[in-house]
């Protein structure tokens, strides 16, 4: 039986493995140990309690997904705590799936009108293509902890916050709809969303609320356009009463599920229901939208997030800390917010990779055991190179406003310094042609790869300009 549940962990972190970051597959699963298998029931051993409430939080979903894999629809997973005072193992913690410490609020069922003649009165798990008139549950998906009461106030977000507590207290009745909410990745936008949408369900239990990220919208036309049912795709977001759509740039240049979001957003807004959108950048700078999009997303508030000054970052530091039960003395609390100023989202994956290193090698969280980890993590956060900031580097080494890299223009230099943004852009994200040419004067992936042959060239055979692309490059890196 050993070589059993031997086996069977390692076909799970095999999966586990291709689907997470190398770095937090070696913290979370490597310490972990299998124990017994018995009836479809996998015991595994973590170090601590702390460690176990983390892979409930953040991998219940994977976890879930991979014992049923492995075991079947009765597969279930067991944990063996060691705890934190050293007195042995726990005894076995019964894990009965669907479970998560992110449990959804409740939106009441619905009746959704849909095409009579599409079939049987079967009930198919795909809401857009039930047919007839049907209650249905739609699962809000909001994630409980991100509530308003776990959101730091700051100067930095003060604006928004509040503009997003008052269309919580009267959604759809205030100036703020829609209310798009921008900032760069990790200052707590998606947060903030969800805190509205759980407030709305607090003060009105029978509005229906629904929290999309973008790409979920798409895929989910994408499988209506293929069933033929985008009508029934329409009419379910029609009858959504708080729309939280997240990260709304992912949307540039899909011009047909842009089509389809213009009237769900139409139909919405003149039924007094509330949008709530976020997005990386403020209307103005979104490229691939139609006009009549953007336009509609200045009708109400656009209210950016901003990175934290380092007394609102110590408060977000230690509201986690009281949240986990966890204890840090200050003095280290006060050093990790002054090393981590680029995102909220690093210096709370940098708290808990301290707390990690700290469970796991039974250390005491000291200032000696916060530089070390501190400074590796620090070192090894790679600087996130974006095409905006290329052509910012590009146009400043050339001279040239940024805007010029969008204008239609032929001018030579500007040209030219378009093709450098985009062999740059190539060669330092990880975008697609497609995307390159859409932010660099909305072009097609043909001339982003021309512009990349071209500069390429170049380089091999031209001594000045290589000097040229070589200090352009130093820059970007740098």
């Amino acid at each position: 039986m050993k070589k059993k549940y031997v086996e069977v962990w390692e076909n799970c972190l095999n999966v586990i493995r291709d689907n997470i970051h190398s770095q937090s597959y070696k913290t979370w699963f490597e310490p972990i140990v299998p124990v017994k298998l018995d009836n479809n029931v996998l015991t595994i051993q973590v170090p601590s309690q702390f460690f176990y409430e983390w892979l409930e939080e953040h991998y219940i979903v994977l976890l879930r997904k991979t014992i049923k894999k492995e075991l079947g629809p009765e597969g279930r997973l067991e944990y063996s705590i060691i705890m934190d005072s050293y007195n042995g193992p726990t005894g076995p913690l019964a894990i009965n799936y669907p479970t998560s410490n992110q449990k959804a609020s409740k939106n009441p069922y619905v009746s959704m009108p849909l095409d009579l003649n599409r079939g049987t009165s079967k009930d198919i798990p795909n809401p857009f293509i039930i047919p007839g008139l049907k209650k249905i549950k739609v699962e809000s998906q909001l994630v409980e902890s991100y509530s308003f009461d776990n959101f730091i106030e700051g100067e930095c977000n003060r604006l928004a916050r509040s503009a997003g507590y008052a269309v919580a207290e009267n959604p759809g009745k205030t100036a703020f709809n829609p209310l798009l909410i921008f900032s760069p990745t990790g200052l707590g936008k998606t947060h903030l969303a969800h805190a509205i949408g759980l407030q709305v369900k607090i003060n009105y239990p029978d509005k229906t609320v629904l929290y999309v990220q973008t790409e979920q919208f798409i895929n989910q036309f994408i499988e209506s356009a293929r069933n033929g049912n985008q009508n029934d795709f329409v009419h379910f977001y029609q009858m959504i009463d708080v729309l939280i759509i997240d990260d709304i740039q992912f949307l540039a240049g899909k011009d047909k599920t842009q089509d389809i979001f213009f009237h769900v957003f139409n139909h919405l807004h003149q039924s007094g229901k509330q949008l709530v959108i976020t997005s990386d950048k403020p209307p103005v700078e979104l490229k691939g939208m139609e006009p009549r999009l953007l336009s509609r997303f200045k009708w109400g508030l656009s209210a950016d997030l901003q990175m934290p000054d380092l007394d609102t970052r110590v408060a977000i530091l230690r509201r986690k800390l009281y949240s986990d039960g966890i204890t840090v003395p200050e003095e280290v609390i006060e050093y990790l917010a002054n090393a981590i100023t680029s995102s909220v989202r690093e210096m709370e994956g940098a708290l808990i990779s301290l707390i990690a290193q700290s469970s796991l090698n039974k250390k005491s969280i000291t200032m000696e055991l916060a530089r070390q980890m501190i400074d590796k993590f620090v070192k090894n956060t790679t600087k996130e190179i974006s095409i905006d900031y290329i052509q910012k580097v590009v146009c400043d080494y050339f001279g040239l406003p940024v805007d010029q890299i969008h204008a239609k223009t032929r001018k030579r230099e500007v040209v030219q310094a378009r093709q450098v943004a985009m062999y740059f852009s190539k060669k330092h994200t990880k975008s697609s042609l497609a995307t390159i040419g859409l932010q660099c004067g909305n072009k097609d992936h043909a001339t982003v790869l021309h512009a990349c042959k071209t500069i390429a060239n170049l380089i091999d055979t031209d001594k000045q300009f290589r000097a040229y692309a070589h200090e352009i490059d130093k820059k970007i890196i740098q």
